[in-house]
């Protein structure tokens, strides 16, 4: 009976926690390109929890988005993620993106790029495994808008290249 009990504690408390951790590992990522600037502007949106952890597994060190304390810190994490984890190539030519910072939003982070100049696009190569270090179900959508055409697309783990003709 004591065995049963404590097997029903368990299942309750697992039932009421399972809302605060979401069930689905998703993030977004627009790369718009801004002709009157010639560079693309790109903008990245991920759940805080899941990038907080992907900082975590691939540096070793702990960074909570909400404490000001560790702004300095993640700014340079975020710097050297994204080298590794975002590439942007039009075409044929890989560019040079420049981390311009992040903000917090309620649950998640979004986090904001340039692309160095390029006349306006014909292709455009994408390489996004954001968050890829730590889920292996993690889906993220991409969007390319060149010109006011947009073309969206869902990679999922392991698929991390998108092309677009435009």
């Amino acid at each position: 009976m004591r065995k049963l009990l404590i097997l029903f504690s368990v299942l309750l408390f697992s039932a009421l926690t399972a809302g605060t951790v979401h069930p689905y590992h998703v993030g977004s990522v627009e790369f718009r390109y801004n002709s009157e600037f010639k560079t693309f502007q790109i903008s990245a949106k991920f759940f805080l929890d899941d990038l907080e952890n992907a900082l975590k597994e691939k540096y070793g060190k702990a960074v909570h988005f909400n404490d000001e304390k560790f702004k300095a810190q993640i700014n340079s994490l975020l710097v050297d993620y994204l080298s590794d984890y975002l590439k942007l190539k039009a075409d044929h030519k890989v560019l040079t993106l420049t981390y311009l910072g992040y903000e917090e939003d309620s649950e998640s982070v979004n986090i904001y790029l340039e692309s160095e100049k390029i006349n306006t696009p014909k292709k455009v190569e994408t390489a996004v495994s954001a968050l890829y270090n730590l889920f292996d179900d993690q889906i993220n959508i991409i969007h390319i808008v060149v010109e006011g055409k947009r073309h969206s697309h869902k990679l999922s783990y392991p698929d991390r290249y998108l092309f677009k003709e435009f």
